[in-house]
């Protein structure tokens, strides 16, 4: 069962964190500002591939921006091709 924790340090620079039985298999590189998030970098373990990780660390990160009333500023690759390859589902969230 996998869980994600969003971990920020004092500046609020950080990652939603993908565990799998406490062993750290994905991440999400963010910066958070009191209306804005910004994604840096999405990355899973090379063993963790192909099972959907990168999209539940999305998910999460979507939810928390939109329960925070927030934007995204998508500087990672992964989230900027999902954002314009799904605009309508991101619209309302994408900072461009």
């Amino acid at each position: 069962m996998e869980t994600i924790k969003l971990e920020l340090d004092e500046k609020k620079h950080g990652a939603f964190n993908l565990y799998v039985d406490d062993k750290k298999l994905g991440e999400m590189t963010v910066s958070i500002k009191p209306d804005l998030l910004t994604v840096y970098h999405t990355g899973v373990e090379p063993e963790a591939e192909g099972k959907g990780y990168a999209k539940k660390l999305l998910e999460e990160m979507v939810s928390y921006v939109r329960a925070n009333n927030m934007k995204v500023l998508p500087l990672c690759p992964y989230v900027h091709a999902q954002f314009k390859r799904h605009p309508d589902e991101y619209e309302d969230i994408w900072k461009k």
